[in-house]
């Protein structure tokens, strides 16, 4: 056994030994996602919200199943299964079965009291051609409403519905047509004029008009609704996506969408009151994602998302296991998320916004978290990439706070691990309004960098963590009140490298923990170096 084996293999006994001092012990990846979902709901507990206790909607024992009503695999199913929708929901509810079997299909609705149940081995492809999505129906393209093609299976307005079974949802063949079409000449917000009304917000690709991709599932203004069970495959944008509901639960969904740009796994819009459990994402972009819509047209609407609890759930693939944002303008509140295993993802707790979206985000909290290969375990990305923002990217010079100026406050993480991570944190806040009252705690860190920005924060604890990195490197910038409260670290050098910039950098103070001195606080800018013992 060679060096390198004996070292890897001690680390490994020394992280199942540290794991296993949390009571209970956090979850691993195999304990996790939808493989292993209950076919009970668990009750929700522990959330330091008032949150509802969510039950699995009910429907009329009424059951039609479509291989009866000849369906025909040569020919698209839609107009067969929306008819039958149709009926179902004017007889009072019931359930609409999709056979095993390779179907294609253009939009199917779904309509209120009615179950569409994809059944295991049940393939439904849809199109790629823009014209199977018209007429264009109300939806909201990346936090701004429009009148667009709405989504491979869309509802609007209405009231407990479910798409369950185990059967897959497949999106057009990755050369498709509509996936060559360009998504708008610019951003969202410079696209769409804030004071055009919606009934003229035509965006279906006719007549030269752009055409923004439908997502997979989207229910707009539902209410008791279950998404359960299925597998979505090669999206043509986002996957799973409620806006403006409320009362949502969605468990045991898997999506493989890597290959897909803006390939969200489950995006939570303007809506409240939602579980999400059991659930494994692979995915092209973000894998959990929380919105609220964006810019002057988000603070129209003026919803938040609120109430939202992830929990059981694994994230393997994508830029971030839970994001926040970047949609923030009705505000992201009131998130508890536990229990949930990110192995291979960009970032693990990822929150971004920019300085024209408005709203921001309070009260979340996250615990019980198991990151593995990640490569930034936290990141924060309040002012985005010049390419999108143009100079509002730039950090300084500060512009004055005004209506559109977001505000991420509030957070609290804690009983965590990072197994392995490229880097611990990096941090870009806004100048004008740091991001505040962020606290870390109980953690337990393996990782190449420390921190590498931890710029405009005012209020950000760090409390009772093990910390063991190849690189020694804390970088901070106009941060104040920063304090490292018995935090252990274990560098190469036996020493911490602390860079603080900025003229409002004030009350970094180290306490406790490994440190040699009792106590070091340090106020204006210098570099520092903390020993340890």
């Amino acid at each position: 056994m060679n060096s390198f084996t004996v070292a890897l293999s001690i680390l490994s006994m020394t992280i199942f030994t540290q794991c296993t001092k949390l009571e209970p012990p956090l979850p691993l990846a195999s304990e996790v996602g939808a493989d292993v979902m209950p076919h009970d709901i668990a009750p929700i507990k522990g959330t330091p919200f008032d949150m509802p206790q969510l039950k699995r909607p009910t429907f009329p024992n009424l059951t039609v199943n479509m291989g009866e009503k000849g369906m025909d695999a040569t020919q698209p199913i839609s107009e067969l299964v929306n008819h039958t929708i149709e009926e179902v929901s004017r007889a009072g509810g019931g359930t609409v079965v999709i056979p095993a079997g390779e179907w294609i299909s253009k939009r199917i609705v779904l309509k209120s009291n009615v179950n569409l149940h994809i059944s295991e081995g049940a393939n439904i492809v849809f199109s790629g051609v823009a014209e199977d999505y018209l007429p264009a129906v109300f939806t909201r393209h990346e936090g701004i409403d429009i009148m667009g093609p709405g989504a491979f299976i869309y509802a609007n307005g209405e009231d407990n519905i479910a798409i369950t079974g185990k059967g897959t949802i497949w999106g057009p063949e990755l050369d498709a047509e509509i996936r060559q079409r360009p998504n708008g000449p610019s951003v969202v917000e410079k696209d769409i004029p804030v004071d055009l009304p919606i009934e003229e917000r035509i965006y279906d690709g006719i007549d030269g008009r752009t055409f923004y991709r439908p997502k997979s599932i989207s229910p707009i203004n539902c209410t008791n609704v279950l998404i359960e069970g299925i597998t979505l495959r090669r999206s043509a944008q986002w996957n799973v996506v409620p806006i403006y509901c409320d009362s949502v639960i969605i468990r045991g969904v898997t999506v493989h969408s890597e290959e897909v740009p803006s390939g969200d796994g489950i995006d939570i819009e303007s809506s409240r009151n939602v579980l999400i459990e059991y659930c494994t994402l692979n995915c092209g972009d973000d894998c959990f994602t929380l919105k609220a819509g964006r810019a002057d047209d988000g603070l129209r609407v003026g919803k938040p998302t609120e109430n939202v609890v992830i929990r059981h759930s694994l994230a393997l693939k994508g830029h971030g296991g839970i994001t926040i944002g970047s949609e923030t303008a009705g505000v992201i509140r009131n998130v508890y998320a536990h229990d949930c295993v990110f192995d291979g993802t960009r970032s693990g707790i990822r929150y971004k916004t920019r300085r024209n979206r408005g709203g921001g985000s309070d009260n979340n909290y996250f615990e019980r978290i198991r990151m593995t290969n990640v490569g930034k375990a936290f990141t924060w990305d309040l002012l985005g990439h010049p390419m999108y923002m143009g100079e509002l990217a730039a950090r300084k010079p500060a512009r004055a706070v005004n209506h559109l100026t977001p505000e991420i406050k509030n957070i609290h993480i804690k009983n965590f691990i990072v197994e392995s991570a490229n880097e611990f944190f990096t941090a870009n806040g806004i100048p004008e309004i740091p991001f505040s009252n962020v606290t870390v705690e109980n953690g337990l860190i393996y990782t190449n960098k420390l921190i590498t920005a931890l710029n405009d924060a005012d209020g950000f604890t760090l409390r009772n963590l093990d910390i063991h990195c190849q690189e020694n490197e804390i970088n901070i910038l106009d941060g104040r009140n920063i304090t490292f409260d018995d935090v252990r670290f274990e560098t190469p050098t036996k020493k911490i490298e602390i860079l603080v910039e900025g003229e409002d950098a004030q009350n970094i103070c180290f306490e406790g923990g490994n440190i040699e001195e009792k106590k070091n606080c340090y106020e204006g800018v210098s570099p520092f170096i903390v020993n340890l013992k």
